[in-house]
């Protein structure tokens, strides 16, 4: 059964408030944007709607809200609600697990990014750079008997 919401807006300013919510080109995506050469930014259609992608080096990026993925540094519970929107949240960090999960079974590097990292640029760079050079092409190996 679903949970009501205790909502202080009409439905017509609760949607309009909602519709404002970008999923798509934010701050934290823009500025990390800069951060990267190479990757493409917002691929369609792809599984798991990854940030940015880097199809040569089979690397993905994951930009994650710190309210939206649960960040262990930054996350508050909602105030209201809470039932409705725990249930949610945390379907979200199971779904990224399982997302990362699938990329890295197909053989692609997922690095995953939380907004509170954005902030800091020169860390950031410095964690991509070592996150982008660990990125290894696959090599054959083959045993002689």
């Amino acid at each position: 059964m679903p949970v009501k919401m205790a909502d202080s807006l009409t439905k017509k300013q609760r949607s309009y408030c909602m519709s404002m919510i970008r999923s798509s080109h934010t701050k934290p995506e823009l500025i990390l944007k800069k951060c990267l050469k190479g990757f493409e930014h917002n691929p369609r259609g792809l599984f798991g709607n990854p940030d940015f992608i880097n199809w040569k080096k089979r690397m993905t990026i994951f930009l994650d809200g710190c309210f939206w993925h649960m960040c262990s540094i930054h996350y508050k519970e909602p105030k209201t609600n809470m039932q409705y929107w725990i249930l949610k949240l945390e379907k979200n960090v199971i779904r990224d697990k399982e997302i990362e999960i699938a990329y890295k079974f197909a053989g692609w590097k997922v690095i995953r990014v939380w907004e509170h990292e954005v902030k800091n640029i020169e860390c950031l760079k410095k964690r991509l750079l070592r996150g982008i050079l660990s990125v290894t092409t696959p090599t054959h190996t083959y045993y002689a008997d």
